[in-house]
C-alpha cells in the first residue's frame, strides 16, 4: 500500500520523516489523526519496525480506539503488539510488571473518586481537623494539582509552613499518601507519578523500556502536564525518535494542569527537532478560517501558523446584537427553523457557550418550539442535581405534605439527619396516616430517635417554617435567594472549592435568573405559579437524547468535534472572555484560544451573538460585546439586521426592555423592613399590609428571636408572617 497517497505535501513530509525528534504543529481540521496513523503504518510496513517497538499515547480511550482501528485498517489487523492507549493505561501496564520495585504489590488497587473521599475523611478525622473547614473534595483537588506538578508533601509543607490552613493540607497529603501505601492502592494521578518514580529509581527498568520503545508518538501534546512530559522525556532518551502532535492554539486546559510551555519549548528541550506545520484545513470555509486566524494572532505565546483551505470562500460570519438572553435564544431557535427549511437537519447545528448555566434559555426556547436537542457533557438544566434539590425545597415550602420532596432534601446539605432517622420518622408517619412534615412538629412522640437526631429535625422544621412565612411577603426572586443561601447550599459548595462545585454554583445562580424572568413577565405570580411554570419546562420530553437533534455544549466540550452550523452565544465581556481572565494576561490568552477552538468547529456557517442586557446568576446587567468580536475585520462580518421573524418572541422587545430596566432599578431598593416595634403588637391589634390591606392579629408566637404573627385579613383570610420582615403598619385611632 502507498501510505502517502492522497496526502498533501506537509502531511507526506511528516509521514516520511521517521528519525529524530519531530514536532507536528497540527492546526484545527488539518488531518492530524490521518498523519499519525499513516506514519505508524509506514514504519511497520516500509521500514520493517516491529509493532512492539512502537508506543502511541493519547488522552482519551475514544482517541486510542479510533487510532487503533484506523491503523488496523491500513495494516490488515496487524496492531496487537503496538502499545497504544492513554497515559494512564500505558502506565498501568508498566506498573503491573514492576511496581514491586518501589514497595507496592503488583496486585495494587486503583482508587476512584469515592474511594479517595472515604480515605480523606479518615485522614481529616485522624488529624482532628474541622471537617467544615477541610472539605474532602477541596483537599483532594489540591493534592491532584500537586501531583500533576510533581510536588511532594514535604516540599508543600515546607513552602507553606507559616500558613496554618495550607500546612494542614500538606499534612493531610502526607497522611493520605501513607494510607494509600498501607492499602496497596494508587489514585488516578499516582499511575503516572509512580511510573516516573519507578523509572527514576530503577535504571534497569528504564533501560528496558527505552530499548523497547524505539518510536514514540504523543497526540494532543499541548495538553500534557509536568508529570506526563517527564514520563515521555525519560522513555525517549535513547533513540530520541519522539513524534509529538499538537496545536498550541488549542491549549485550553491550563485550569486542570496542562502546561502549554511543553509544546512551546519542545525544540529547546529536544535538540535537532524538526518542526512541520499542518496548516491546510479540510473542515471550514476560508471566511471562517480567516476569522479564526485574525482572533488568535493577538496571542503572544504561540508559534506562528495560518490556516488555509481549498474549500469555498463561504458566507460572512453573522454577528448579531440582541436585546437580552431571551431574544438571543429565540434568534437562535428561529434561525435553526429557517435553515432547516433550506435543507439542514437538527444534528447539523451546535450552540456553544462558555458556561453550562447558559444552556437554560436555549433549552426553554427549543422546548417551546419542539426543536429536538441534547446536552453534551452534562445534564439538561432542570435535570441537574442542584436544580432538582432547590426545586424540591420550594415544593416542600409550597406543599408541606410532599413527602418525596422532603426526603430528597432533609439532609441536603448534610445536617446530621441520616437515612435511619428518616426511615423511623416515615414509619411513624405511615402508622398514623400523616405526612412526614406534620409529624416532625411533635418529634418527641417518635420512638427510637436520639436526642441529637430530634434536635436536628427540630432545626430543620424551624427553618422550613421560617421560609413559609417569608414566602408570603417576598417576591419570587428575593425569596428564592433567601432559600438557597438560608439552607447552606451555597456555603457548602463554596467550601468544596472544585471545578464541579463552581459549575453547580453557576447553575444555582442561573436558577435565580429563572426567577427574575418569571417576575418580569408575571409581576403578580405566586410561588405556586412559578413551580407550575418550571414543572412544564422540566417535564417536556423525558426521553433519551434523540440522535437527530441540536447539540448544546460548552466550548471545552466541543474540542475535537465539528458541525456544519455553529452558534457562539454570550459573546460579551465578563462572560467570554470570562470575568476572572480580563485582568490576567495568561488566562486571557487561554480564553482567546478557547474562542479559536469554538470558531474552528464550524464548517459552513458561523453565528456570533451578544446581548445588550444579560440576566445571569440573578443579576440584570448592561453588557459590552466581547473583545474577540472587535478583533475580527469588518469585511468578514455580516451585521445587517435579521428578518423581522427573528424578533417575533413571546414578549415585544420594547416592552421587554422597559420591564427589565424597571426590574433592574427595583433590585437596587433595599428590602422593606417593618417599622412596627415588638412591644406594639398584641392580640387584636389592627394592622395594614401594603399588599393585602387591613387585618387583625389573632395569634403571636416567639420564633428564633422573632415574632410569628397570624393575621386575619379582611379580604384574603389568614396569613402567617414574621414581624421582622412583614411590610405592615399599625392602624391608628382604632
Amino acid at each position: 500500500m502507498d501510505y502517502i497517497k492522497g496526502l498533501n505535501d506537509r502531511q507526506k513530509e511528516a509521514v516520511l520523516h521517521t528519525e529524530g525528534p519531530l514536532l507536528i504543529l497540527a492546526g484545527a481540521g488539518s488531518g492530524k489523526t490521518r498523519v499519525l496513523t499513516h506514519r505508524i503504518a509506514y514504519l511497520i510496513e516500509e521500514k520493517s519496525i516491529f509493532p512492539g517497538n512502537i508506543l502511541a499515547i493519547t488522552f482519551t480511550n475514544k482517541a486510542a480506539n479510533e487510532m487503533k482501528e484506523r491503523v488496523a485498517n491500513l495494516l490488515d489487523g496487524n496492531v496487537e503488539d503496538i502499545w497504544m492507549g492513554t497515559f494512564h493505561s500505558i502506565c498501568v501496564r508498566i506498573l503491573r510488571r514492576d511496581i514491586n520495585k518501589i514497595g507496592f504489590e503488583r496486585s495494587f488497587s486503583i482508587y476512584d473518586r469515592d474511594d479517595q473521599i472515604t480515605l480523606m475523611k479518615e485522614c481529616i478525622k485522624e488529624q482532628n481537623l474541622d471537617k467544615e473547614k477541610y472539605k474532602e473534595r477541596a483537599v483532594l483537588n489540591t493534592i491532584s494539582s500537586l501531583k500533576d506538578s510533581m510536588t511532594s508533601p514535604d516540599t508543600y509543607i515546607n513552602e507553606n509552613y507559616n500558613d496554618y490552613y495550607y500546612r494542614n493540607v500538606g499534612e493531610l497529603y502526607a497522611l493520605y499518601e501513607s494510607k494509600l501505601k498501607k492499602n496497596n492502592a494508587l489514585d488516578f494521578d499516582d499511575l503516572i507519578i509512580k511510573t516516573v518514580e519507578l523509572l527514576r529509581t530503577n535504571p534497569d527498568v528504564l533501560d528496558f523500556y527505552q530499548r523497547k520503545f524505539k518510536y514514540i508518538f504523543v497526540d494532543e501534546f499541548q495538553d500534557t502536564n509536568k508529570a506526563q512530559y517527564e514520563f515521555v522525556r525519560m522513555l525517549s532518551q535513547r533513540y530520541k525518535n519522539l513524534c509529538v502532535v499538537g496545536d498550541d492554539d488549542q491549549s485550553i486546559y491550563g485550569w486542570r494542569g496542562a502546561d502549554i510551555t511543553n509544546i512551546l519549548n519542545f525544540e529547546k528541550d529536544f535538540s535537532n527537532t524538526t518542526i512541520i506545520k499542518l496548516e491546510q484545513n479540510y473542515r471550514s470555509t476560508q471566511n471562517i478560517l480567516d476569522v479564526a486566524n485574525h482572533v488568535i494572532k493577538n496571542n503572544l505565546d504561540r508559534k506562528d501558523k495560518k490556516l488555509w483551505t481549498d474549500n469555498e470562500e463561504g458566507n460572512q460570519v453573522v454577528v448579531e446584537n440582541l436585546l437580552d438572553s431571551a431574544e438571543e435564544a429565540y434568534f437562535v431557535s428561529n434561525r435553526i427553523e429557517e435553515l432547516m427549511e433550506e435543507g439542514y437537519k437538527p444534528s447539523d447545528f451546535a450552540v456553544l457557550y462558555r458556561t453550562n448555566a447558559q444552556s437554560r434559555s436555549f433549552e426553554e426556547a427549543f422546548m417551546r418550539k419542539n426543536i429536538p436537542y441534547k446536552i453534551v457533557g452534562g445534564l439538561r438544566f432542570y435535570d441537574r442535581r442542584e436544580i432538582k434539590d432547590i426545586i424540591a425545597y420550594l415544593k416542600l415550602i409550597q406543599n408541606p405534605v410532599d413527602d418525596i420532596s422532603l426526603k430528597r432534601i432533609i439532609n441536603v446539605p448534610k445536617r446530621g439527619i441520616g437515612n435511619a432517622t428518616v426511615e423511623k420518622v416515615e414509619e411513624y408517619a405511615n402508622s398514623i396516616e400523616e405526612s412526614i412534615y406534620s409529624v416532625l412538629f411533635n418529634v418527641e412522640d417518635i420512638c427510637g430517635l436520639s436526642a441529637r437526631a430530634k434536635n436536628n429535625l427540630k432545626t430543620f422544621v424551624d427553618m422550613i417554617n421560617k421560609f413559609m412565612a417569608m414566602r408570603e411577603v417576598m417576591g419570587i426572586k428575593e425569596f428564592i435567594e433567601e432559600v438557597v443561601y438560608g439552607i447552606g447550599y451555597i456555603k457548602e459548595l463554596e467550601k468544596e472549592d472544585s471545578i464541579e462545585s463552581q459549575t453547580r454554583l453557576e447553575n444555582i445562580r442561573e436558577f435565580i435568573s429563572v426567577a427574575v424572568d418569571f417576575e418580569v413577565n408575571n409581576p403578580d405570580g405566586t410561588l405556586e405559579d412559578f413551580l407550575a411554570n418550571v414543572s412544564l419546562l422540566s417535564d417536556v420530553d423525558k426521553t433519551e437524547d434523540i440522535q437527530n437533534s441540536v447539540t448544546l455544549l460548552t466550548v471545552h466540550s466541543a474540542k475535537g468535534l465539528e458541525f456544519p452550523v455553529v452558534f457562539m452565544v454570550g459573546m460579551e465581556e465578563g462572560l467570554f472572555p470570562i470575568s476572572r481572565a480580563v485582568n490576567d494576561e495568561t488566562e486571557l490568552e487561554e480564553e482567546r484560544r478557547l474562542c479559536y477552538v469554538a470558531i474552528t468547529r464550524a464548517e459552513k456557517l458561523l453565528f456570533l451573538t451578544f446581548a445588550k442586557i444579560r440576566t445571569i446568576y440573578g443579576n440584570v446587567n448592561y453588557t459590552l460585546p466581547s473583545r474577540f468580536i472587535s478583533e475580527i475585520p469588518e469585511h468578514l462580518i455580516d451585521m445587517k439586521k435579521q428578518k423581522e421573524t427573528v424578533l417575533n418572541t413571546k414578549i415585544d422587545s420594547r416592552e421587554q426592555l422597559i420591564k427589565v430596566r424597571d426590574y433592574s432599578k427595583k433590585q437596587e431598593v433595599p428590602r422593606l423592613k417593618t417599622q412596627v416595634a415588638t412591644n406594639d403588637v398584641e392580640l387584636g391589634t389592627k394592622i395594614n399590609h401594603k399588599k393585602w390591606g387591613t387585618g387583625t392579629i389573632v395569634q403571636i408566637k416567639d420564633r428564633d428571636g422573632d415574632k410569628e404573627l397570624v393575621i386575619a385579613f379582611d379580604k384574603v383570610g389568614l396569613k402567617r408572617l414574621l414581624l421582622s420582615i412583614a411590610p405592615i403598619e399599625i392602624v391608628k385611632g382604632e
